[in-house]
């Protein structure tokens, strides 16, 4: 094992989450151990929780991450006003992401933490400003710019991209039909139910 003075508190976090990144990649949230952690970067358990509360809260830090990546991902979509475009170039950026990381994104959503505890503040911050994304995209449909109305539609589209991405992973969608197919009809639709006008 290496020593404590070997690496900074910082270098020790990075060099933490770094490998609980790889083993989630290769094994799943189910796979992700404190003692496989310290064991690949060749420290203690004692010196991972004097980094972290406890494992929960590592997950929470890589998770973190992670949606920190994909909101990267999605903010390099250049919004034109146009709810139907805008949104189905952030559902691409989404699935890419995604498909590109399923383990780490299943991550997100597999883990719970325990009774009584709640979301940080910092990790609610991350996932309310990938929501403000999909919300910037519908806002000209909503000339009086009503946040909750707003923000509740947001949710309602961002769930259901997750829950069709989902399907797609464990290769339950019918043949012939893929998430991005079906995405595109969800927000044309939905979309166009906003606006008050038959779909297309």
């Amino acid at each position: 094992m290496a020593r404590r003075s070997d690496h900074t508190r910082e270098e020790l976090t990075r060099m933490a989450l770094d490998a609980a990144h790889s083993i989630t990649a290769r094994e799943g949230l189910r796979g992700l151990r404190a003692r496989q952690i310290a064991r690949d970067i060749g420290y203690t358990i004692g010196t991972l929780y004097n980094l972290f509360e406890d494992l929960d809260d590592l997950i929470l830090h890589m998770n973190g991450e992670t949606l920190d990546a994909l909101y990267a991902v999605c903010a390099e979509v250049r919004l034109k006003g146009e709810p139907v475009e805008d949104l189905e170039a952030l559902a691409e950026r989404y699935l890419d992401f995604t498909h590109g990381h399923p383990q780490q994104w299943s991550a997100v959503f597999e883990h719970k933490l325990p009774h009584g505890r709640v979301l940080p503040e910092w990790y609610s911050e991350k996932v309310a400003r990938l929501m403000a994304l999909e919300a910037q995209a519908l806002a000209p449909l909503f000339p009086n710019g009503d946040p909750e109305e707003i923000e509740h539609h947001a949710r309602v589209l961002w769930t259901s991209l997750f829950g069709m991405a989902l399907v797609e992973s464990a290769g339950r969608l019918p043949e012939g039909e893929t998430a991005r197919s079906l995405v595109r009809s969800l927000i044309e639709t939905y979309v166009a139910g906003l606006n008050g006008a038959p779909a297309r």
